[in-house]
């Protein structure tokens, strides 16, 4: 009968990087303390070895369990989807296994929702906020453990932190170079009205009609869908067209682009068109969609060490949003900026 393989220890990385266990300890811990040639050593000797944490035996030194909860309504559309899926990265570099948690629709009100998280022991929960629909779930966890909401709008949680992309000045870019183009009327397909995101587009969107002298419109909600945005852009069709359409996600663009193009309209010499989320396979339309990019796997790394800093005790005021910017990717969807 075979002896099943030891799983390999501290002292196993130290032997074979020639270092001492204390040694391993600090570049596990705090690698910037660690000299780069020492640090290389040990880490060859981790990745040789297949040396991986002891999560329990951790937890036990340093009442950590160096597990993080994620609660999320298991959304599939782009900017959820991909906000998660940050998360948990950024977790596995920094160390942390990731507990992942879906609240189903009409669950967010129960006030057992998240339980599962709470009694795993996890260090602290992030929660995919991305409408009204998960506030509930980001009180009934806020309760428990410490909570940082990843949002677009800060939750009417008491002590819930927030870190999000600047969907207001996101939108604001793109009616700043829809000016630039020349565009003088500009119509918003909106999302969803309980969507955060969508709510501050909307807000960016008015904000840049003022600052530019624009004609502008609000059209919809839409509810995120191809569907939605080739319905709404089919309605402006049949009343008269602006000189430009900014729709609230590239999924909608791709709506207004076949709406369209079933009318024989040029994009973007009969209206420009423009989405957000720089959604897989927006470069590869036609034409190619002008769109905002959002910084996701930042986010991802922000979140989860605005979260480390709050279990050790280094506090952000709560309700102050930490956002980070997003980058407009222009495309052939609009025409060139004049230079005058």
């Amino acid at each position: 009968m075979t002896t099943p393989a030891r799983r390999p220890s501290m002292a196993d990385v130290a032997a074979r990087a020639g270092v001492s266990y204390q040694t391993v300890s600090r570049v596990l811990n705090e690698p910037e303390i660690v000299r780069p040639e020492t640090r290389s050593r040990v880490e060859e000797g981790i990745a040789a070895l297949g040396y991986t944490r002891n999560r329990a035996a951790r937890a036990l030194k340093t009442t950590r369990s160096s597990l993080i909860g994620v609660l999320t309504d298991g959304s599939s559309l782009f900017g959820p989807a991909e906000t998660t899926t940050a998360i948990e990265t950024a977790a596995r570099e920094a160390g942390y296994s990731v507990l992942l948690t879906t609240v189903g629709a009409g669950d967010a009100e129960d006030r057992s929702v998240g339980a599962e998280l709470v009694g795993s022991g996890a260090d602290g929960i992030l929660v995919v906020a991305a409408h009204e629909a998960m506030v509930p779930a980001v009180a009934a966890v806020a309760r428990h453990t410490p909570v940082l909401a990843v949002s677009a709008q800060a939750p009417r949680v008491p002590d819930v932190r927030v870190v999000g992309v600047d969907q207001q000045l996101g939108a604001m870019q793109i009616v700043e170079h829809l000016a630039g183009t020349g565009a003088r009327s500009v119509v918003h397909a909106a999302g969803p009205a309980d969507w955060f995101d969508a709510r501050a587009r909307r807000d960016g969107f008015d904000l840049a009609l003022e600052q530019h002298d624009l004609d502008g419109e609000i059209v919809g909600p839409g509810d995120w869908t191809p569907r939605s945005g080739y319905d709404l852009t089919t309605a402006l069709i049949a009343r008269g067209l602006p000189d430009a359409i900014f729709a609230a996600n590239d999924m909608m663009a791709i709506g207004v682009l076949h709406a369209l193009h079933e009318h024989r309209l040029r994009v973007p010499e009969d209206v420009a068109v423009v989405g957000f989320d720089n959604t897989l396979g927006a470069e590869f339309l036609i034409p190619s969609l002008t769109t905002v990019s959002q910084p996701f796997a930042e986010l991802g790394r922000v979140a989860l060490g605005r979260l480390l800093d709050l279990l050790d005790g280094e506090d952000v005021p709560a309700g102050t949003p930490c956002t980070l910017p997003p980058r407009l990717v222009v495309r052939r969807s609009t025409g060139a900026e004049r230079t005058h």
